[in-house]
C-alpha cells in the first residue's frame, strides 16, 4: 500500500475510534534512529518502539497519532501536555523520573564505540584525551561521555545519523550510542564502519508518561506488552527489527502492514513482518 493510502486509512481508523468513544493518545518520537524509529523511503514511520505502541493501542482498544518530535524537546513536551505518551528508546534514570514516570522496562541496551574502518582506532584510542567523540543531545551515549572521560571532546548533535555523517567525513573519531542502532549505521555503510567496543552500562529502556500518570496510560501500556509477549508477536517483531537491513525491513513493513491496520491481526502482523524481513 501507497503511504498516502496508509495516512488515509489511519484517519478513517481514527475517526471511528473517536465515534465509538476510544481514547486518543499523542505519541511522541524522535524518529532519526533505527531500528527503533525512522521514517522509510516512502515517508512511513515505523520501528520497534513505533510498532509495539500500535499493536498495544489496538489489544487495549485506544487510537494514536505518532509525532515526530526532537529527542530532547519530548519530555518537556509531555510535561506540558504536549504530548502524552514518549516512546524513542528512553533510558529509566532517576533524574527523569523525578518529572515523568516510566512503564516498565521493555529492552535493555548498551553502548557501542562506531569508528571509521581502517582508522586504526580501537575503543581505548578511539576515547582518549583530545579525542573527538559525537552523541545525540540528552541521550544516554552523550551523559557516559561527558561523566566519565573528561578529556574528550564531546561534540553534541541533534539527531544520531548527523553525528555518523561526521564520523565518516572525518570530523569526528568516535561515536558513542546505542548497540542496535550502532548495528544498523553500521549495516548502511558496509565497509566504511565498524564497532570497536561495547560500554556495558546495563541501560533499561521505557515508555514514559505524565508523571503519576494522571490519564492511567502505563496500565494499557503493561497489560498490552504482556500480551504482546505472551502471544509471541513480541519475539516475531524483535527478530523483524533487529537483525534484518533497513531495506528488507521496509519491504516486509509495506507489505504487511495492512494486516494490522486492516484485519487488526496483531500476531498475524508481527509474524508476516518477520518471515519477510528476514527471508
Amino acid at each position: 500500500m501507497k503511504v498516502v493510502g496508509v495516512a488515509f486509512l489511519m484517519a478513517v481508523l481514527l475517526a471511528g475510534c473517536l465515534a465509538m468513544g476510544q481514547p486518543r493518545y499523542i505519541v511522541l518520537s524522535d524518529i532519526t534512529w533505527a531500528p527503533f524509529e525512522w521514517v522509510s523511503e516512502k515517508g512511513a514511520y515505523l520501528g520497534f518502539d513505533l510498532d509495539v505502541m500500535r499493536a498495544i493501542a489496538l489489544l487495549e482498544g485506544f487510537e494514536i497519532e505518532i509525532r515526530d518530535t526532537p529527542f530532547d524537546s519530548i519530555i518537556p513536551a509531555v510535561i506540558a501536555n504536549k504530548g502524552d505518551v514518549g516512546a524513542s528508546g528512553f533510558t529509566i534514570n532517576d533524574e527523569r523520573a523525578q518529572v515523568i514516570s516510566f512503564s516498565e522496562p521493555y529492552w535493555t541496551s548498551d553502548q557501542a564505540v562506531v569508528v571509521r574502518t581502517g582508522s586504526g582506532l580501537d575503543m581505548d584510542k578511539a576515547l582518549a584525551k583530545g579525542r573527538k567523540a559525537g552523541a545525540q543531545r540528552g541521550t544516554t551515549g552523550a551523559g557516559w561521555v561527558e561523566e566519565n572521560l573528561p578529556d574528550v571532546v564531546l561534540v553534541l548533535y541533534e539527531t544520531y545519523p548527523e553525528a555518523v555523517l561526521d564520523l565518516l567525513a572525518g570530523r569526528l573519531d568516535a561515536v558513542v550510542q546505542d548497540v542496535d542502532p550502532s548495528k544498523q549505521a553500521v549495516g548502511q555503510y558496509p565497509g566504511r564502519l565498524e564497532i570497536a567496543g561495547i560500554i556495558e552500562t546495563g541501560e533499561q529502556f521505557g515508555f514514559l508518561v505524565a508523571k503519576g500518570d494522571p490519564k492511567e496510560i502505563l496500565p494499557k501500556i503493561s497489560s498490552g506488552i504482556a500480551k504482546l509477549q505472551a502471544s509471541g508477536a513480541w519475539d516475531h517483531l524483535i527478530a523483524a527489527y533487529f537483525g534484518p537491513s533497513l531495506d528488507a525491513i521496509e519491504a516486509a513493513w509495506e507489505a504487511s502492514i495492512d494486516i494490522l491496520l486492516v484485519e487488526k491481526d496483531v500476531v498475524k502482523f508481527a509474524q508476516t513482518l518477520a518471515a519477510l524481513a528476514t527471508k
